[in-house]
Protein backbone atom coordinates (compact mmCIF):
# COMPACT_ATOMS: atom_id res chain seq x y z
CA UNK A 1 0.00 0.00 0.00
CA UNK A 2 1.23 3.81 0.00
CA UNK A 3 1.31 4.34 -4.19
CA UNK A 4 -0.24 7.10 -5.28
CA UNK A 5 -3.24 4.77 -6.70
CA UNK A 6 -3.85 4.16 -3.26
CA UNK A 7 -6.96 5.58 -1.61
CA UNK A 8 -6.66 6.30 2.15
CA UNK A 9 -8.92 5.79 4.60
CA UNK A 10 -9.60 7.43 8.00
CA UNK A 11 -9.79 4.07 9.37
CA UNK A 12 -6.39 2.65 7.84
CA UNK A 13 -4.58 4.62 10.50
CA UNK A 14 -4.61 1.54 12.33
CA UNK A 15 -3.24 -1.07 9.99
CA UNK A 16 -1.00 -3.44 10.89
CA UNK A 17 3.03 -2.37 9.76
CA UNK A 18 3.50 -1.19 6.19
CA UNK A 19 4.35 2.90 5.20
CA UNK A 20 0.93 4.30 5.13
CA UNK A 21 1.76 6.73 1.86
CA UNK A 22 5.18 6.91 -0.32
CA UNK A 23 6.18 10.37 -1.74
CA UNK A 24 7.43 11.28 -4.95
CA UNK A 25 8.87 14.09 -7.24
CA UNK A 26 6.39 13.48 -9.29
CA UNK A 27 3.51 13.27 -7.17
CA UNK A 28 4.49 16.67 -5.91
CA UNK A 29 3.13 19.89 -7.52
CA UNK A 30 4.71 21.04 -10.15
CA UNK A 31 7.03 24.49 -9.86
CA UNK A 32 6.98 27.10 -11.84
CA UNK A 33 10.08 28.20 -14.02
CA UNK A 34 13.28 27.61 -14.18
CA UNK A 35 12.45 24.98 -11.66
CA UNK A 36 10.24 23.12 -13.93
CA UNK A 37 12.75 21.46 -15.91
CA UNK A 38 13.84 17.99 -15.32
CA UNK A 39 17.26 17.75 -12.95
CA UNK A 40 16.52 20.78 -11.21
CA UNK A 41 15.21 19.37 -8.06
CA UNK A 42 17.17 16.89 -5.87
CA UNK A 43 15.46 13.43 -5.62
CA UNK A 44 13.66 12.22 -2.92
CA UNK A 45 15.32 9.44 -0.81
CA UNK A 46 14.35 6.47 1.27
CA UNK A 47 14.40 6.17 4.93
CA UNK A 48 17.36 4.69 6.38
CA UNK A 49 15.87 0.31 7.34
CA UNK A 50 17.33 0.48 10.87
CA UNK A 51 15.31 3.87 11.57
CA UNK A 52 12.48 1.34 11.75
CA UNK A 53 13.77 -0.18 14.87
CA UNK A 54 12.98 2.85 17.61
CA UNK A 55 11.42 5.65 15.16
CA UNK A 56 8.08 5.54 13.47
CA UNK A 57 8.51 5.77 9.66
CA UNK A 58 4.82 4.06 9.50
CA UNK A 59 3.18 7.21 8.25
CA UNK A 60 5.22 8.78 5.14
CA UNK A 61 8.93 7.37 5.84
CA UNK A 62 10.08 10.52 7.71
CA UNK A 63 10.69 11.14 10.91
CA UNK A 64 9.44 14.51 12.62
CA UNK A 65 10.02 13.04 16.61
CA UNK A 66 13.14 12.01 16.53
CA UNK A 67 13.33 10.37 19.72
CA UNK A 68 13.04 6.04 19.94
CA UNK A 69 9.83 5.67 21.29
CA UNK A 70 8.69 2.40 19.46
CA UNK A 71 7.38 -0.21 22.25
CA UNK A 72 9.73 -3.21 22.39
CA UNK A 73 6.61 -5.53 23.33
CA UNK A 74 2.82 -5.93 23.62
CA UNK A 75 3.39 -4.98 27.40
CA UNK A 76 4.65 -1.73 26.76
CA UNK A 77 2.29 -1.49 23.38
CA UNK A 78 -0.28 -1.66 26.24
CA UNK A 79 0.74 0.67 28.60
CA UNK A 80 1.04 2.86 25.28
CA UNK A 81 -2.38 2.89 24.49
CA UNK A 82 -3.66 3.01 28.73
CA UNK A 83 -1.87 6.25 28.87
CA UNK A 84 -2.60 7.55 25.64
CA UNK A 85 -6.50 6.98 26.33
CA UNK A 86 -6.00 8.60 29.80
CA UNK A 87 -4.84 11.54 28.15
CA UNK A 88 -7.39 12.02 25.32
CA UNK A 89 -9.88 11.83 28.65
CA UNK A 90 -7.50 15.02 30.02
CA UNK A 91 -7.42 16.66 26.66
CA UNK A 92 -11.13 16.68 26.90
CA UNK A 93 -11.54 17.36 30.57
CA UNK A 94 -12.07 21.15 31.95
CA UNK A 95 -9.87 20.48 35.03
CA UNK A 96 -6.98 19.53 32.62
CA UNK A 97 -7.13 21.29 29.52
CA UNK A 98 -7.12 25.25 30.70
CA UNK A 99 -6.18 26.49 28.20
CA UNK A 100 -8.16 25.63 24.74
CA UNK A 101 -10.81 23.27 25.91
CA UNK A 102 -13.98 25.30 24.71
CA UNK A 103 -12.65 25.70 20.95
CA UNK A 104 -11.37 21.86 20.85
CA UNK A 105 -15.34 19.94 22.00
CA UNK A 106 -16.49 22.60 19.23
CA UNK A 107 -14.27 20.95 16.73
CA UNK A 108 -14.70 17.56 17.95
CA UNK A 109 -18.54 18.13 17.66
CA UNK A 110 -18.84 19.82 14.62
CA UNK A 111 -17.61 19.37 10.80
CA UNK A 112 -19.70 20.02 7.97
CA UNK A 113 -17.09 17.40 6.30
CA UNK A 114 -16.77 19.90 3.04
CA UNK A 115 -13.26 19.78 2.37
CA UNK A 116 -12.77 23.80 2.14
CA UNK A 117 -9.95 23.88 4.32
CA UNK A 118 -8.10 21.04 2.03
CA UNK A 119 -7.82 23.66 -0.59
CA UNK A 120 -6.84 26.13 1.67
CA UNK A 121 -3.68 24.00 2.99
CA UNK A 122 -0.58 24.18 1.23
CA UNK A 123 1.02 20.78 2.67
CA UNK A 124 -2.32 19.40 1.11
CA UNK A 125 -1.81 20.65 -2.15
CA UNK A 126 2.02 20.71 -2.23
CA UNK A 127 1.77 16.95 -1.88
CA UNK A 128 -0.38 16.20 -5.04
CA UNK A 129 -3.30 15.80 -2.67
CA UNK A 130 -2.15 13.30 -0.38
CA UNK A 131 -5.15 11.73 1.92
CA UNK A 132 -3.07 11.85 4.80
CA UNK A 133 -1.85 16.01 4.76
CA UNK A 134 -5.53 16.98 4.27
CA UNK A 135 -6.59 18.82 7.38
CA UNK A 136 -9.43 16.94 8.43
CA UNK A 137 -7.63 13.69 8.33
CA UNK A 138 -6.37 13.87 11.55
CA UNK A 139 -9.16 15.66 12.92
CA UNK A 140 -11.34 13.20 12.10
CA UNK A 141 -9.30 10.41 13.44
CA UNK A 142 -9.24 12.16 17.09
CA UNK A 143 -12.72 13.29 16.95
CA UNK A 144 -13.70 9.33 16.15
CA UNK A 145 -11.41 7.84 18.82
CA UNK A 146 -13.20 10.38 21.45
CA UNK A 147 -16.47 9.57 19.88
CA UNK A 148 -15.80 5.62 20.46
CA UNK A 149 -13.34 5.59 23.71
CA UNK A 150 -14.26 8.54 25.48
CA UNK A 151 -18.05 9.69 24.86
CA UNK A 152 -18.78 5.92 24.16
CA UNK A 153 -20.92 7.13 20.93
CA UNK A 154 -22.04 4.20 18.54
CA UNK A 155 -20.62 4.83 14.95
CA UNK A 156 -17.32 5.27 15.20
CA UNK A 157 -15.39 3.31 12.52
CA UNK A 158 -12.05 3.27 13.74
CA UNK A 159 -9.90 0.80 15.95
CA UNK A 160 -7.30 2.10 18.43
CA UNK A 161 -4.19 0.28 18.33
CA UNK A 162 -0.49 0.69 18.91
CA UNK A 163 -0.27 1.73 15.14
CA UNK A 164 -2.62 4.27 15.44
CA UNK A 165 -1.16 6.03 17.87
CA UNK A 166 2.27 5.92 16.63
CA UNK A 167 1.13 7.54 12.92
CA UNK A 168 -1.18 9.85 14.64
CA UNK A 169 2.06 10.82 16.33
CA UNK A 170 4.06 11.78 13.51
CA UNK A 171 1.02 12.82 12.15
CA UNK A 172 0.49 15.73 14.30
CA UNK A 173 3.67 17.17 13.02
CA UNK A 174 2.69 17.46 9.39
CA UNK A 175 1.00 20.31 10.20
CA UNK A 176 2.50 23.82 10.32
CA UNK A 177 -0.56 24.96 12.18
CA UNK A 178 -0.63 27.93 10.30
CA UNK A 179 -4.23 28.66 10.73
CA UNK A 180 -5.07 28.64 7.20
CA UNK A 181 -7.91 25.96 7.02
CA UNK A 182 -9.81 27.63 9.42
CA UNK A 183 -10.27 31.17 7.62
CA UNK A 184 -12.12 29.12 5.02
CA UNK A 185 -14.48 26.91 7.54
CA UNK A 186 -18.07 27.86 7.31
CA UNK A 187 -18.06 26.81 11.07
CA UNK A 188 -14.88 27.91 11.99
CA UNK A 189 -13.12 24.37 12.41
CA UNK A 190 -9.31 24.73 13.97
CA UNK A 191 -7.59 21.93 12.47
CA UNK A 192 -4.84 23.45 13.49
CA UNK A 193 -5.61 23.71 17.24
CA UNK A 194 -6.65 19.57 17.04
CA UNK A 195 -2.80 19.32 15.85
CA UNK A 196 -1.61 21.15 18.53
CA UNK A 197 -4.25 19.23 21.10
CA UNK A 198 -2.48 15.68 19.55
CA UNK A 199 0.97 17.19 20.45
CA UNK A 200 0.20 18.23 23.76
CA UNK A 201 -1.40 15.07 24.63
CA UNK A 202 1.63 12.78 23.62
CA UNK A 203 4.36 15.51 25.24
CA UNK A 204 2.20 15.72 28.72
CA UNK A 205 0.93 11.89 29.04
CA UNK A 206 3.28 10.40 27.45
CA UNK A 207 6.49 12.18 27.07
CA UNK A 208 7.32 12.39 23.68
CA UNK A 209 7.82 15.35 21.77
CA UNK A 210 10.92 16.22 19.58
CA UNK A 211 14.19 16.64 21.00
CA UNK A 212 14.80 20.67 19.18
CA UNK A 213 11.82 21.84 21.04
CA UNK A 214 11.67 19.62 24.48
CA UNK A 215 15.11 19.03 25.20
CA UNK A 216 17.58 20.92 23.66
CA UNK A 217 13.88 23.74 23.11
CA UNK A 218 12.18 24.39 26.29
CA UNK A 219 14.29 22.43 28.98
CA UNK A 220 17.63 24.15 27.98
CA UNK A 221 16.00 27.61 27.65
CA UNK A 222 14.95 27.22 31.24
CA UNK A 223 18.06 26.08 32.30
CA UNK A 224 20.65 27.58 30.36
CA UNK A 225 18.61 30.90 29.33
CA UNK A 226 18.16 30.25 25.64
CA UNK A 227 16.85 27.76 23.47
CA UNK A 228 20.28 28.01 21.57
CA UNK A 229 22.09 27.12 24.96
CA UNK A 230 23.47 30.64 25.04
CA UNK A 231 24.07 31.51 28.70
CA UNK A 232 23.77 35.54 29.92
CA UNK A 233 27.57 36.18 29.98
CA UNK A 234 27.71 34.87 26.53
CA UNK A 235 24.74 37.05 25.59
CA UNK A 236 26.94 39.96 27.22
CA UNK A 237 29.50 39.21 25.00
CA UNK A 238 27.04 39.04 22.23
CA UNK A 239 26.18 42.60 22.31
CA UNK A 240 29.79 43.41 22.69
CA UNK A 241 30.12 42.11 19.25
CA UNK A 242 26.71 43.33 18.06
CA UNK A 243 28.46 47.25 18.84
CA UNK A 244 31.52 46.30 16.97
CA UNK A 245 29.39 45.28 14.12
CA UNK A 246 27.27 48.18 14.02
CA UNK A 247 30.39 50.76 14.56
CA UNK A 248 31.99 48.53 11.19
CA UNK A 249 29.21 48.83 9.25
CA UNK A 250 28.35 52.15 10.21
CA UNK A 251 31.27 54.25 11.54
CA UNK A 252 29.19 54.69 14.82
CA UNK A 253 29.91 54.01 18.68
CA UNK A 254 26.65 52.70 19.80
CA UNK A 255 25.81 51.82 23.30
CA UNK A 256 23.52 49.33 23.43
CA UNK A 257 21.17 49.67 26.72
CA UNK A 258 21.11 46.05 28.87
CA UNK A 259 19.42 46.20 32.16
CA UNK A 260 18.59 49.81 32.24
CA UNK A 261 15.60 49.97 34.51
CA UNK A 262 12.37 52.22 34.30
CA UNK A 263 13.11 52.31 30.20
CA UNK A 264 10.19 52.25 28.17
CA UNK A 265 10.66 49.41 26.25
CA UNK A 266 12.27 45.93 27.19
CA UNK A 267 13.10 44.62 23.69
CA UNK A 268 13.50 40.74 23.89
CA UNK A 269 14.94 39.35 20.15
CA UNK A 270 14.28 35.39 19.29
CA UNK A 271 17.88 34.78 20.18
CA UNK A 272 18.43 33.06 17.23
CA UNK A 273 18.81 36.29 15.50
CA UNK A 274 22.17 37.18 17.86
CA UNK A 275 23.59 33.74 16.29
CA UNK A 276 22.53 33.82 12.86
CA UNK A 277 21.44 37.28 11.71
CA UNK A 278 22.86 39.85 14.06
CA UNK A 279 22.90 42.44 11.70
CA UNK A 280 19.04 42.02 12.97
CA UNK A 281 19.01 43.23 16.17
CA UNK A 282 22.23 45.41 15.30
CA UNK A 283 20.27 47.12 12.84
CA UNK A 284 17.37 48.05 15.53
CA UNK A 285 19.95 49.29 17.95
CA UNK A 286 20.71 51.41 15.32
CA UNK A 287 17.41 52.62 14.62
CA UNK A 288 16.41 52.49 18.51
CA UNK A 289 19.53 55.27 18.97
CA UNK A 290 18.37 57.32 16.03
CA UNK A 291 15.14 58.03 16.73
CA UNK A 292 15.81 58.38 20.66
CA UNK A 293 14.22 55.45 21.59
CA UNK A 294 13.76 54.57 26.07
CA UNK A 295 14.58 50.94 25.54
CA UNK A 296 16.82 47.71 26.98
CA UNK A 297 17.62 44.43 26.57
CA UNK A 298 17.92 42.00 29.58
CA UNK A 299 21.07 39.68 30.52
CA UNK A 300 18.62 37.65 33.07
CA UNK A 301 18.31 34.29 32.46
CA UNK A 302 15.54 33.87 29.43
CA UNK A 303 15.19 37.45 29.38
CA UNK A 304 17.01 37.81 26.50
CA UNK A 305 15.73 34.81 24.58
CA UNK A 306 11.70 35.79 23.27
CA UNK A 307 11.68 32.31 21.83
CA UNK A 308 8.75 30.30 23.75
CA UNK A 309 8.77 26.64 22.07
CA UNK A 310 5.72 25.41 24.77
CA UNK A 311 3.21 27.36 22.33
CA UNK A 312 4.27 24.33 20.11
CA UNK A 313 3.33 21.17 22.40
CA UNK A 314 3.01 21.97 25.49
CA UNK A 315 0.69 24.50 27.39
CA UNK A 316 2.60 24.07 30.69
CA UNK A 317 6.10 24.63 29.13
CA UNK A 318 4.61 28.01 27.78
CA UNK A 319 3.33 29.27 30.77
CA UNK A 320 6.89 28.56 32.22
CA UNK A 321 8.44 30.91 30.00
CA UNK A 322 6.21 33.35 29.87
CA UNK A 323 5.88 33.99 32.98
CA UNK A 324 9.54 34.26 33.42
CA UNK A 325 9.36 37.04 30.12
CA UNK A 326 7.07 38.88 32.55
CA UNK A 327 9.25 38.66 35.71
CA UNK A 328 12.75 39.98 34.19
CA UNK A 329 10.31 43.15 32.53
CA UNK A 330 8.58 44.11 36.06
CA UNK A 331 12.11 43.29 37.83
CA UNK A 332 13.23 46.20 35.67
CA UNK A 333 10.15 48.17 35.66
CA UNK A 334 9.83 48.69 32.08
CA UNK A 335 6.64 49.77 30.91
CA UNK A 336 6.09 47.31 27.96
CA UNK A 337 7.76 44.19 26.04
CA UNK A 338 8.15 44.19 22.79
CA UNK A 339 8.97 41.41 20.44
CA UNK A 340 11.14 41.80 17.93
CA UNK A 341 10.78 39.96 14.19
CA UNK A 342 9.47 36.73 15.72
CA UNK A 343 5.75 35.06 14.46
CA UNK A 344 5.95 32.32 16.99
CA UNK A 345 6.77 34.46 20.43
CA UNK A 346 4.44 36.98 19.03
CA UNK A 347 1.76 34.64 19.47
CA UNK A 348 3.27 33.32 22.74
CA UNK A 349 3.72 35.98 24.92
CA UNK A 350 0.86 38.74 23.13
CA UNK A 351 -1.85 36.41 22.50
CA UNK A 352 -2.13 32.87 24.08
CA UNK A 353 -0.12 34.19 27.32
CA UNK A 354 -3.28 36.30 28.28
CA UNK A 355 -4.81 33.40 28.92
CA UNK A 356 -2.41 32.95 32.41
CA UNK A 357 -1.07 36.45 32.23
CA UNK A 358 -3.31 38.18 35.02
CA UNK A 359 -3.24 41.07 37.73
CA UNK A 360 -0.04 42.45 38.25
CA UNK A 361 1.64 40.07 35.68
CA UNK A 362 -0.19 41.72 32.72
CA UNK A 363 1.96 43.74 31.57
CA UNK A 364 1.40 45.49 28.14
CA UNK A 365 3.45 43.20 25.48
CA UNK A 366 3.27 44.76 21.92
CA UNK A 367 5.17 43.48 18.44
CA UNK A 368 7.86 45.34 17.26
CA UNK A 369 6.43 46.27 13.77
CA UNK A 370 4.08 49.23 14.51
CA UNK A 371 6.42 50.69 16.27
CA UNK A 372 9.00 50.56 13.57
CA UNK A 373 6.43 51.72 11.42
CA UNK A 374 5.69 54.81 13.68
CA UNK A 375 9.29 55.49 13.83
CA UNK A 376 9.89 55.46 9.95
CA UNK A 377 6.66 57.72 8.91
CA UNK A 378 7.62 59.79 11.23
CA UNK A 379 10.54 60.76 9.59
CA UNK A 380 12.94 60.58 12.63
CA UNK A 381 14.98 58.64 10.37
CA UNK A 382 17.07 59.95 7.15
CA UNK A 383 16.74 57.32 4.13
CA UNK A 384 16.62 57.20 0.67
CA UNK A 385 14.94 54.72 -0.42
CA UNK A 386 16.89 54.62 -3.95
CA UNK A 387 19.54 52.63 -1.74
CA UNK A 388 17.12 50.07 -1.39
CA UNK A 389 16.82 50.02 -5.47
CA UNK A 390 16.06 46.11 -6.25
CA UNK A 391 12.95 44.04 -6.21
CA UNK A 392 11.64 43.28 -3.18
CA UNK A 393 8.64 41.03 -2.07
CA UNK A 394 7.40 40.42 1.87
CA UNK A 395 6.75 36.88 3.13
CA UNK A 396 3.55 37.41 5.95
CA UNK A 397 4.88 35.19 8.84
CA UNK A 398 1.15 32.99 10.11
CA UNK A 399 1.38 34.26 13.47
CA UNK A 400 2.34 37.80 13.06
CA UNK A 401 -0.55 38.69 10.31
CA UNK A 402 -2.86 35.62 10.54
CA UNK A 403 -3.38 35.32 14.40
CA UNK A 404 -2.02 38.54 15.82
CA UNK A 405 -3.96 41.01 13.05
CA UNK A 406 -0.57 43.23 12.22
CA UNK A 407 -1.07 43.24 8.23
CA UNK A 408 -0.36 47.18 7.22
CA UNK A 409 2.91 48.49 9.15
CA UNK A 410 5.14 46.31 7.45
CA UNK A 411 3.55 47.04 3.99
CA UNK A 412 3.44 50.87 5.15
CA UNK A 413 7.34 51.02 5.59
CA UNK A 414 8.51 48.45 2.53
CA UNK A 415 6.30 51.54 0.45
CA UNK A 416 8.54 54.10 1.83
CA UNK A 417 11.63 52.66 1.73
CA UNK A 418 11.84 49.55 -1.19
CA UNK A 419 10.90 51.29 -5.05
CA UNK A 420 10.64 48.06 -6.15
CA UNK A 421 8.40 46.21 -3.13
CA UNK A 422 5.90 43.55 -5.34
CA UNK A 423 3.72 41.54 -3.29
CA UNK A 424 3.43 37.67 -3.27
CA UNK A 425 0.14 36.14 -3.95
CA UNK A 426 -1.73 35.72 -2.18
CA UNK A 427 -0.69 38.39 0.55
CA UNK A 428 -1.66 38.99 4.30
CA UNK A 429 -4.27 37.29 6.26
CA UNK A 430 -4.53 35.16 2.93
CA UNK A 431 -0.75 34.43 2.90
CA UNK A 432 0.86 30.73 2.93
CA UNK A 433 3.36 29.07 5.98
CA UNK A 434 7.05 29.47 4.97
CA UNK A 435 6.57 25.90 5.63
CA UNK A 436 9.27 26.16 8.99
CA UNK A 437 6.07 27.23 10.85
CA UNK A 438 5.22 25.01 14.32
CA UNK A 439 8.82 24.19 15.24
CA UNK A 440 9.81 22.60 11.56
CA UNK A 441 12.08 25.16 11.27
CA UNK A 442 14.66 23.94 13.91
CA UNK A 443 14.19 20.33 13.13
CA UNK A 444 16.74 18.89 11.43
CA UNK A 445 17.01 14.96 12.90
CA UNK A 446 16.66 12.32 10.66
CA UNK A 447 15.08 12.76 7.11
CA UNK A 448 12.81 15.81 8.31
CA UNK A 449 14.83 18.39 6.37
CA UNK A 450 13.83 16.38 3.07
CA UNK A 451 9.93 16.61 3.55
CA UNK A 452 9.31 20.68 5.34
CA UNK A 453 11.65 22.20 2.11
CA UNK A 454 9.93 19.78 -0.34
CA UNK A 455 6.52 20.01 0.96
CA UNK A 456 6.05 22.08 4.09
CA UNK A 457 7.55 24.62 2.17
CA UNK A 458 6.59 23.90 -1.13
CA UNK A 459 4.22 26.63 -1.90
CA UNK A 460 6.05 29.52 -0.13
CA UNK A 461 8.97 28.47 -3.05
CA UNK A 462 6.26 28.88 -5.60
CA UNK A 463 5.32 32.61 -4.16
CA UNK A 464 8.67 33.51 -4.25
CA UNK A 465 9.16 32.12 -7.98
CA UNK A 466 6.10 34.08 -9.03
CA UNK A 467 6.54 37.16 -7.28
CA UNK A 468 10.33 37.39 -9.34
CA UNK A 469 8.92 35.54 -12.39
CA UNK A 470 9.89 39.30 -14.35
CA UNK A 471 13.04 39.43 -12.52
CA UNK A 472 14.61 35.89 -12.60
CA UNK A 473 18.10 37.10 -14.14
CA UNK A 474 20.68 36.12 -11.91
CA UNK A 475 22.51 39.58 -12.47
CA UNK A 476 19.78 41.07 -10.63
CA UNK A 477 19.50 40.64 -6.57
CA UNK A 478 16.43 40.09 -5.07
CA UNK A 479 15.40 40.16 -1.57
CA UNK A 480 12.76 38.19 0.71
CA UNK A 481 11.69 40.55 3.35
CA UNK A 482 10.81 37.62 6.01
CA UNK A 483 10.29 39.73 10.01
CA UNK A 484 10.69 36.81 11.27
CA UNK A 485 13.47 34.68 12.87
CA UNK A 486 11.94 30.84 12.55
CA UNK A 487 10.58 32.08 8.96
CA UNK A 488 14.12 33.27 7.92
CA UNK A 489 15.75 30.04 9.05
CA UNK A 490 13.27 28.36 6.99
CA UNK A 491 13.95 30.54 3.80
CA UNK A 492 17.97 29.33 4.51
CA UNK A 493 17.28 26.10 4.30
CA UNK A 494 14.65 26.56 1.48
CA UNK A 495 16.78 28.51 -0.83
CA UNK A 496 19.80 26.46 0.31
CA UNK A 497 18.00 23.32 -1.53
CA UNK A 498 17.26 24.46 -4.85
CA UNK A 499 20.14 26.48 -5.22
CA UNK A 500 18.04 29.66 -5.36
CA UNK A 501 20.83 32.36 -4.30
CA UNK A 502 23.72 30.74 -6.20
CA UNK A 503 21.90 30.21 -9.72
CA UNK A 504 19.12 33.33 -9.38
CA UNK A 505 20.75 36.05 -6.61
CA UNK A 506 17.18 35.48 -4.43
CA UNK A 507 18.27 36.61 -0.58
CA UNK A 508 16.71 36.88 2.70
CA UNK A 509 16.51 38.88 5.65
CA UNK A 510 14.18 40.99 8.19
CA UNK A 511 13.03 44.40 7.47
CA UNK A 512 15.16 46.00 9.93
CA UNK A 513 17.33 45.77 7.69
CA UNK A 514 16.02 47.30 5.12
CA UNK A 515 15.30 50.00 6.81
CA UNK A 516 18.96 51.09 8.02
CA UNK A 517 20.25 50.43 4.15
CA UNK A 518 18.06 53.13 3.26
CA UNK A 519 19.83 55.26 5.76
CA UNK A 520 21.49 58.53 4.13
CA UNK A 521 24.44 58.38 6.24
CA UNK A 522 25.79 55.07 5.62
CA UNK A 523 29.21 54.98 3.38
CA UNK A 524 28.48 51.18 2.33
CA UNK A 525 25.44 49.09 2.17
CA UNK A 526 24.15 47.49 5.25
CA UNK A 527 23.14 44.43 3.26
CA UNK A 528 25.99 42.12 2.55
CA UNK A 529 24.72 41.12 -0.79
CA UNK A 530 25.38 44.44 -2.07
CA UNK A 531 28.80 44.86 -1.36
CA UNK A 532 30.58 44.74 -4.42
CA UNK A 533 33.43 41.57 -3.71
CA UNK A 534 37.08 42.58 -4.66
Amino acid sequence: MGDKHTIIRIKDISKLGGQLVKLSLTDLMPLPPPYDKPGMEPPMTEPKPEWSKSYVTELDGYIAIDIPWKPKNKDEEGKLIEKFLEGLRKLTSKSDNWTFLQPLLLALEYCAKCQNCAEACPIYIASGRKEIYRPTYRSEILRRLYNKYIAKKPGADIELNIYTILRLGELAYRCTLCRRCVQVCPLGIDNGLIAHEIRKLFAQELGIAPKPLHERGTMLQLKAGSSTGMNPKAFLNMVKYMEDLIYEKTGKRIKIPVDEKGADILLIHNAGEYLSWPENPAAYAIIFEEAGISWTLSSELVGYDAVNYGVWYDDVQLARIALRHVEVARKLDVKKIVIGECGHATKALIVVADRILQGEYRIPRESVLPLLRDIVLSNKLNLDPSKNNFPVTLHDPCNIVRLAGIVQPQREILRRIAPLFREMEPHGVYNYCCGGGSGFAIMTSMNFTEWRVKVASRMKFKQILEAFRDVIDPKIPKYVCAPCSNCKGELRDLLMHYNATKFYNIHYGGLAELVVNAMVDLKEPYLDFLIKKE
